[in-house]
């Protein structure tokens, strides 16, 4: 990996960068005129081993219908080396973004990226291909999720950027629709969110925050999303209101979120069927390492069993009072999609890592069986469609399978079973479930400790810190760090291990470090 010497960020963000340790000599300057066309900054997604997503959106308040912006990508962060050039149309109907998708790339390359137009110059991203099918190669990543931009600063992100990995996996909540308390931390914009434009002015706040553009630039990210993309506990097309135009405010919601992600131009939503269809499961293969799975756990699940009356969304509830948790019709990822991961996994990488929105480990009050209370937005209100899922890794005996998580605001490890009510059935995956960037509700930590002894698979739970898990992954085995920020008000505060784990490849199950 070549010498990280400093990331651009976008126009404007001069002081408060280096107050952060981010190298003043990189930040960009506004146009004379005032006029930031790249305030949103730079992104990068979906590495393949020839090719890459390149992203940016244009700003101002007197855009044309329509724009050229040009892009290019060089070898070199001085672009004195290009390698490729093109131009992009961004148009108002998809908010002035743009996708670029330059192809013939080297595999397991760094390059350079910039964008300009209207006589601005974007930040400087930095990218990188995956390895060849072929290629021996080792991978060093995070996993971060729910960042709640009024609830807390973003220090983990100026972390991961410090990190540098070769890639960055968000696992959902990259937005939240509530409005902002009145002692909110920082205030966003607006109240409850559910028209394109309020999406769009969403993303634009969460976006314009310098540690999160850096983090951007660093490197190429992965993404899957989760419920605050939408509405809180959404299933499919209903909401947790149970509004009658729920599907609107899905397609709407749907649409901001390819318009604002580093995603390819094959994924944008389809806004002629109802909600918007999107697909987000995907597949990534890292070289003869590992294959990543992209699950979508939202789109297509059925609703949450049991709720309360009047409402969509989850619920806690005892299982002897919900039959409908033992329905084996029932789905969090959609029959096709489970069928797709079934056909999916990879039997000769020694890898196979699962991305996917929230804890997967059973986590029931009182373990199994009738007496146990269960949250129904999670997999535990799911557990016939989790038994299929890892009843198929057990039977075709799918090597090194990680499940990677978050959601629940609480960094969480723990050992994955088929049966988690057979006590003595075999370990058959490993999972690593991260806190929040900055979100702050979660269980209290007397409740997971508890919980905890109820459930002896899970080997680690700390809810009282914000932050990330970053990796480093071998043939012959995973390092897993859970990273926590000391004070989730300070961007500038310090971020520390919090706890160290290793997989080796071939024995499921994590092993503390």
């Amino acid at each position: 990996m070549p010498r990280r010497r400093g990331l651009l960020l976008a126009a404007g963000g001069l002081a408060a960068a280096a107050s952060l340790g981010i190298a003043p000599a990189f930040v960009r300057a506004a146009r004379a005129d005032g006029t930031a066309r790249f305030a949103l900054g730079v992104a990068s997604g979906h590495p393949r081993a020839d090719g890459v997503v390149l992203w940016t959106r244009l700003t101002g308040a007197d855009l044309p219908p329509r724009v050229e912006v040009q892009w290019e990508l060089a070898h070199d962060e001085a672009f004195t080396r290009i390698v490729a050039r093109g131009v992009e149309t961004a148009e108002a109907a998809w908010a002035h973004s743009v996708h670029a998708e330059p192809q013939g790339l080297e595999p397991a390359r760094w390059y350079w990226y910039r964008f300009t137009a209207l006589g601005d110059r974007s930040a400087v991203g930095r990218t990188r291909t995956a390895p060849a099918a072929a290629a021996d190669a080792t991978l060093r990543f995070a996993i971060a999720s729910c960042q709640r931009y009024d609830a807390g600063h973003y220090a983990a992100w100026r972390q991961v950027a410090a990190d540098a990995p070769d890639l960055v996996l968000f696992l959902g909540d990259y937005i939240y629709e509530y409005p902002s308390r009145a002692d909110a931390l920082r205030r966003h914009e607006g109240g409850l969110v559910r028209t394109l434009e309020q999406y769009r002015a969403r993303y634009a706040t969460y976006k314009s925050d310098p540690l999160l553009q850096a983090a951007h630039a660093a490197a190429p990210w992965l993404l899957v999303w989760d419920d605050h993309e939408v509405d809180n506990d959404y299933a499919g097309l209903q909401g947790q209101a149970l509004h009658s135009d729920f599907a609107a405010q899905r397609a709407a919601a749907y649409q901001a979120y390819w318009e604002h992600m580093p995603l390819s131009t094959s994924s944008r939503p389809n806004l002629a069927v109802a909600g918007g269809a999107m697909r987000m499961h995907d597949r990534l293969d890292w070289g003869r390492l590992a294959r990543i799975h992209l699950l979508d756990g939202r789109q297509r699940r059925d609703a949450q069993a049991c709720p309360r009356p009047g409402r969509g969304g989850s619920n806690v509830v005892a299982a002897a009072a919900c039959p409908a948790l033992r329905d084996e019709r029932r789905t969090l990822l959609g029959r096709a999609q489970e069928q797709w991961l079934a056909d999916g996994w990879d039997l000769a990488r020694p890898w196979n890592l699962v991305a996917q929105q929230t804890l997967m480990a059973r986590f029931a009050s009182g373990g199994a069986g009738d007496d146990a209370l269960v949250w129904t937005d999670g997999w535990d209100g799911y557990a016939p469609a989790r038994a299929r899922l890892l009843g198929t890794v057990a039977q075709k005996k799918v090597p090194g399978v990680v499940v990677l998580g978050g959601d629940v605001h609480t960094h969480y490890v723990a050992d994955l079973k088929a049966d988690f009510d057979d006590p003595r059935a075999p370990v058959v995956a490993s999972e690593f479930c991260g806190t929040s960037i900055s979100s702050r509700s979660s269980l209290g930590q007397d409740r997971i400790d508890a919980l905890r002894r109820d459930n002896p698979h899970v080997h680690y739970g700390r809810s009282d810190r914000r932050g990330y898990v970053r990796f480093h992954l071998g043939r012959e085995r995973l390092h897993a760090e859970l990273m926590g920020v000391a004070d989730a008000d300070d961007p500038a505060s310090a971020v520390e291990v919090l706890a160290r784990y290793v997989v080796d490849a071939g024995r499921p199950g994590p092993q503390p470090a």
